[in-house]
């Protein structure tokens, strides 16, 4: 038998449904604000899927669209109209910016208090040293998903295959604070399958097509996969070789699919950090 398929797309809807249901029981309603810069086809699509979880859910959204030569000045002016705002709790920039706009300049103005997608230095020093605060959405979510699984964190061994500062890094730190023995991957890595065929657990997060196959995990495992990459025929896939890993980790592991698995997690976990802002103000 192969693995269990961990259904993204179910856990995130029962996610956007209790944070809705906690909004309303607080008598609250949580205020995001995203901006988009640009006319990136890709990002549009993330950008209207957030603003669509967000009215689903009661929450009060914004979407503000800038031309692609929007001047620096001009959107950290924005961003900083929005943190004196009390009707936005959350401020989300679409990520990538254009080529001319600074990125860690718009994240680090963004008000801490109000930076659901976890991303600056602020955010870090937080997760970094334990102490309570917005956590990164997407490394949020697969926690939550390796949750769903009922197999406990404690002892167990992770493999993060990715070093980023939004998925990668904060991901290994979640998974230290759950008491896993955790080793990070990246490409200077000498030999990875010496190192995910020893892990119960698998984070694979570079955004490279078949960065894991089925002869670098152990029958068992549990394999996240958070790449998110198009292919010749235009079809959605991860960074892991999904039949032949499913087959691999047999009727005992547990793996994501692409699409359908990760990504609508990421979603549902900035409308819980849009909620904690909220609460928290």
């Amino acid at each position: 038998m192969s693995a269990t398929l961990i259904d993204g797309a179910a856990i995130a809807r029962a996610v956007r449904a209790e944070a809705a249901a906690e909004a309303k029981r607080l008598g609250l309603r949580p205020g995001l604000a995203v901006i988009l810069v640009g006319d990136d086809p890709a990002s549009a699509v993330y950008v209207r899927n957030k603003v669509k979880a967000c009215e689903e859910a009661g929450f009060h959204s914004v979407l503000e669209r800038y031309d692609t030569q929007l001047a620096q000045d001009a959107l950290l002016a924005r961003i900083a109209a929005l943190n004196a705002d009390p009707m936005i709790h959350g401020i989300l920039v679409q990520m990538p910016l254009p080529r001319h706009l600074d990125p860690h300049a718009v994240i680090e103005a963004i008000a801490p208090a109000k930076d659901v997608d976890g991303f600056s230095t602020t955010s870090a020093g937080e997760l970094m040293t334990g102490l309570p605060g917005l956590r990164p959405a997407t490394p949020l979510g697969c926690m939550k998903l390796i949750e769903s699984t009922g197999v406990p964190l404690k002892g167990k061994h992770a493999v993060v295959i990715g070093r980023s500062n939004t998925v990668g890094k904060p991901m290994a730190l979640l998974l230290l604070q759950a008491h896993a023995t955790v080793t990070v991957c990246h490409s200077a890595t000498a030999d990875l399958a010496a190192h995910t065929l020893g892990a119960d657990i698998v984070v694979a997060a570079v955004g490279r097509i078949g960065t894991l196959t089925a002869g670098m995990v152990k029958p068992g495992a549990i394999v996240i996969d958070v790449g998110i990459n198009r292919q010749s025929d235009g079809k959605l896939c991860g960074d892991v070789e999904f039949e032949a890993v499913r087959d691999r980790l047999g009727a005992h592991g547990h793996i994501t699919p692409v699409p359908g698995g990760v990504g609508p997690m990421t979603i549902a976990m900035l409308l819980m950090n849009t909620l904690q802002a909220a609460q928290a103000r």
